[in-house]
């Protein structure tokens, strides 16, 4: 059996768009350990085929040269193989350190002599699933992206567990993560939000919970502020595992384009996906149940997709003029 070593991405999103990869190395035999962030570690737990989850304690953007060495010392012995998800030249140090032969992943940032095995980088912006899947094989294409979505899975007990806490049943609830890491660009307005959660409450009487981290629990609590009633916020007070769980088990979400979208997208959760900067045709909710509202052709937005983090000419069009009544429509239809 061949043991392999994943130096996993660091964003939620990108963790749940290589489980396709993982699965392609599993179902040819290969023993799966997983390097992992603390907060995408959960996202790799919810992947059966992941043998172990090594957490890396590495704060973001720093090298940690010396942590590194440490850990590959550990490791040293352990893998026949590599897998570098990420492109930055610090990802593929502990492979190199830890003398696993076989080193694989993207040319990156000019990785010559750390991997032994390299893709060139793609042109544009390509389907991330397809991306990542890529690597399974460095002489075939990359897998096509409507072939495969990625898949989590939790146990009953552990949905159970975090409804109990939340004190909503499953399908009797709604889930909003109304926030973006990436940035405001990303992000369907609050006020739509409440909008949408006023609209739901009137015509199921469900609450919604207002999911996210805690940089988003002030955005959160102006959405439930102005949604009297409707709106339970858990920004910042419920770990991963636990949101993951939440969505997993829930009647419907709406999110923007975030990690939390594709987590939804990998339990396959009736949701709408709001887009605005971002594109659906790079980063878009793999799940036949998913409705995806993107204004880009709609309106003629010649901007769009801009990729920026904040709206270059104030307006965010793209997003504003999404409306609630629409985005309930979509919903109805996910349901559906």
């Amino acid at each position: 059996m061949t043991r392999s070593f994943i130096i996993a991405p660091q964003w939620i999103g990108d963790a749940v768009m290589s489980e396709p990869l993982l699965a392609r190395l599993a179902a040819r035999g290969e023993q799966l350990s997983v390097g992992a962030l603390p907060w995408v570690a959960p996202v790799y737990r919810a992947m059966p085929q992941v043998h172990e989850v090594i957490e890396l304690p590495f704060a973001h953007g720093r090298l940690d040269y010396g942590g590194r060495k440490r850990i590959a010392g550990e490791l040293q012995g352990r893998f026949d193989a590599a897998y570098v998800l990420p492109n930055s030249i610090k990802a593929a140090l502990i492979p190199l350190m830890a003398r696993i032969p076989r080193r694989v992943g993207y040319h990156g940032e000019g990785r010559y002599g750390l991997l032994n095995e390299r893709l060139p980088n793609p042109e544009g912006r390509p389907p991330m699933v397809a991306f990542y899947s890529a690597l399974a094989s460095t002489e075939s294409a990359p897998a096509d992206p409507a072939e495969v979505r990625p898949q989590l899975h939790l146990s009953d007990v552990t949905l159970a567990a975090a409804m109990a806490v939340a004190g909503v049943q499953h399908a009797a609830y709604w889930v909003f993560a109304p926030g973006a890491e990436y940035g405001p660009a990303k992000c369907w307005p609050a006020a739509h939000y409440a909008e949408l959660a006023r609209l739901l409450w009137a015509a199921h009487g469900l609450p919604v919970l207002l999911l996210g981290s805690g940089k988003e629990q002030a955005l959160c609590e102006s959405i439930s502020a102005a949604a009297p009633n409707a709106c339970r916020v858990l920004a910042g007070q419920t770990a991963l595992l636990d949101a993951m769980a939440l969505i997993a088990a829930a009647r419907g979400v709406v999110s923007n384009d975030s990690g939390l979208m594709h987590v939804a997208a990998a339990f396959g959760v009736p949701q709408v996906a709001v887009f605005g900067s971002t594109s659906p045709e790079h980063t878009p909710p793999l799940n036949p149940r998913a409705r995806v509202l993107w204004l880009k052709h709609e309106i003629g937005l010649e901007c769009s997709p801009c990729f920026d983090r904040s709206c270059r000419f104030g307006h965010t069009r793209c997003l504003v003029e999404i409306t609630p009544a629409r985005v309930v429509d979509a919903l109805a239809q996910s349901l559906g």
